[in-house]
């Protein structure tokens, strides 16, 4: 309810251990949202929970209520008039105000809090001065009379505002001649709007109207403080001269006091409408992140990374093995000469890379010599990444979406550097297939019977072009031995040769695959280390400010 007006539940004072969690809140929000945050909102943010802080540690038996209005409004006189005693100085020159006095009820010392509200005048009222009739104490008052809010000193003024910003309850006095003034309204008023539940309005000097010219400025103040954004105003008459109406603002002032709730209120208000404003500069909502996009942008760090070039030395080395180890006996030394595909790039297919940590493979093994990625490959790299930008910046506020830009560009040495070390650690190792070793041995048995039965013959030629005894061959049926032996050592020979290659087409395409998946992945812990995962950050960092200030902002 309203810590001025009991019973009148629209507006719910917090508990002190809200009012911290608010406060705890919006410096999380503070804290996370750095320089994405309006700077003005921040500082005035951070004022805020700092003031929230010094308060709650403060006295929080005392309820500090200022009385704020224009000159010539009766502030003074009011002042004086609750006090029961001449307090402040009431002059004929204007302004008399100069720097803020207090007048403290009861007997609990609140001398550290007008410290912190660097009031130096400060007064003591004793007993129990004021209407009988009021139901509650006054003490734990702490009432401010304070200078004039149009005054045409500056630092009378600006005084003002500073202890308006640091009381619990405002009171705006006003007159018959000033109540639509608009110093009071546009600078005052207006921009308090939010804090119905801590501000009253007091139409003083009624003595100098009727009845009916009191009930037409009242309705008039109350549709202007409407206007003013505080639709359930509080407004009462007073007079400091005929003592109208005082025991009913005595009586809110003890309602202020009972509980001590209006300070929490204002607080909370004061949390609620800075975290209000850092809500502005964030958006409702964080966009999600394709992750077939992602894709579209792993494909472009694999070219730029050269790992179709590395495929397709894989896929040559595994025919150069394979034919070297079941291609024709006869042949298969050609292969040895050949350069090797791997070798070439300085990729070593036999590292395995278990127990060596990702960031020292490069002083391990070096860098590779894969071409360095063409015009084009980096012009994929610089779209596939706007891409991301625009995806996860679509409906930021500006200062976040430059944030995302910001980490979604690394610079491109670094990326080259992190990809090339990704291409260089990934193992392209693979078990050999089972049927190299049987194809091997069939093809040196063969190539064995070949030699064999070629020896056989020229023996049995130059046997008989000596003209020596002839000796025996066994034959089956109309053919020698060693002519089937060379016939088909070779024919067999070329012709599981030639299996061989179908099955190292196949084969090489198997082991292409797989190397592929191994880049695959290591481009993408690159892509959402350097790229991906930046971004998200941001994006997490974004919603726990929103999360935050949505805790900060009380309903």
């Amino acid at each position: 309810m309203s810590p001025l007006r009991m019973g009148a539940k629209r507006i719910v004072a917090p508990t002190y251990e809200a009012v911290v969690a608010q406060s705890h809140a919006l410096a999380t929000a503070l804290d996370l949202g750095g320089p994405q945050l309006d700077v003005r909102a921040a500082t005035a943010a951070r004022e805020i929970v700092a003031k929230t802080g010094a308060r709650v540690a403060l006295s929080g038996d005392h309820t500090v209520v200022a009385l704020a209005g224009a000159t010539g409004s009766g502030k003074s006189s009011l002042f004086n008039a609750l006090a029961g005693a001449d307090l402040a100085t009431i002059g004929a020159r204007r302004p008399t105000t100069a720097t803020p006095s207090a007048a403290v009820w009861g007997p609990d010392p609140a001398g550290g809090l007008l410290d912190w509200l660097e009031v130096s005048q400060r007064h003591v009222v004793a007993g129990a001065s004021g209407d009988e009739a009021v139901v509650g104490a006054l003490d734990g008052l702490v009432l401010l009379d304070l200078p004039d809010v149009d005054s045409r000193v500056d630092r009378h003024r600006a005084e003002a505002e500073r202890v308006l910003g640091l009381c619990d309850v405002f009171v705006w006095v006003t007159d018959p001649q000033k109540y639509a003034d608009a110093t009071l309204h546009d600078h005052y008023v207006r921009k308090l709007a939010g804090y119905e539940g801590v501000m009253l309005a007091v139409l003083n000097q009624v003595d100098l109207l009727d009845d009916d010219g009191v009930a037409a400025c009242l309705a008039d103040l109350r549709r202007l403080l409407e206007d003013d954004g505080v639709p359930i105003a509080q407004v009462l008459a007073t007079s400091a001269r005929s003592g109208a109406g005082l025991p009913v603002l005595r009586q809110r002032l003890a309602n202020a006091v009972a509980g001590h709730a209006a300070g929490r209120q204002r607080l909370s208000a004061d949390l609620t409408a800075a975290a209000r404003k850092l809500r502005e500069g964030v958006a409702d909502t964080e966009p999600l992140l394709d992750p077939a996009a992602d894709g579209r942008l792993e494909a472009a760090l694999a070219r730029a990374a050269g790992v179709p070039v590395v495929l397709q030395a894989v896929e040559d080395d595994y025919r150069r093995e394979s034919l070297a180890r079941t291609g024709w006996i006869f042949t298969r030394w050609g292969r040895k000469i050949k350069p090797d595909p791997l070798g070439r790039l300085r990729l070593d297919k036999s590292s395995v890379l278990t127990e060596v940590d990702v960031s020292d493979v490069r002083a391990v093994l070096g860098r590779s010599s894969i071409p360095a990625p063409s015009p084009a490959a980096r012009s994929a790299v610089r779209l596939a990444t706007r891409e991301l930008t625009d995806r996860a910046s679509a409906g930021l506020p500006v200062p976040w979406a430059l944030a995302v830009a910001d980490v979604a560009e690394p610079e491109e040495d670094r990326l080259d550097q992190a990809l090339d070390r990704a291409v260089v650690g990934t193992s392209l190792r693979a078990r050999s297939p089972r049927w190299w070793p049987v194809l091997g041995v069939l093809q040196w048995a063969l190539g064995v019977a070949a030699v064999l039965g070629l020896v056989w013959l020229v023996v049995l030629g130059v046997l008989g072009w000596l003209q020596l005894p002839r000796v025996d061959t066994p034959s089956l049926g109309p053919f020698a031995v060693p002519f089937l032996l060379l016939v088909a050592g070779l024919l067999l020979g070329v012709g599981l040769a030639a299996l061989s290659r179908a099955a190292t087409r196949r084969g090489a395409v198997r082991r292409r695959n797989l190397i592929a998946g191994r880049l695959d992945e290591a481009i993408g812990v690159v892509a959402d280390e350097r790229l991906v995962a930046p971004v998200r950050a941001v994006l997490e960092r974004h919603r726990d400010v929103r999360t935050s200030l949505e805790q900060a902002v009380r309903a």
